[in-house]
């Protein structure tokens, strides 16, 4: 069983993933939105799309991260 200590950074670790995933689509679609009504060139659209993406990697990879560290205290 894991220790009190790794459990809570696991924990805090999760709550700051689903944030940045739950904070990334929100903004990219409001900049999709806002950006279609403004008439926003679509190079700025693009970099948007790529900002969103990265951080979504991002996520991607700390939640592998946090599966394999609960994997590896559990087994």
């Amino acid at each position: 069983m894991m220790d009190e200590q790794k459990e809570q950074r696991l924990a805090k670790q999760s709550r700051l993933v689903s944030l940045v995933i739950a904070g990334t689509l929100i903004v990219w679609m409001l900049i999709q939105v806002i950006g279609q009504q403004i008439g926003l060139p679509g190079r700025y659209a693009l970099l948007f799309d790529f900002a969103a993406l990265a951080a979504l990697i991002w996520a991607l990879v700390n939640v592998f991260m946090i599966w394999r560290a609960r994997q590896a205290t559990e087994g």
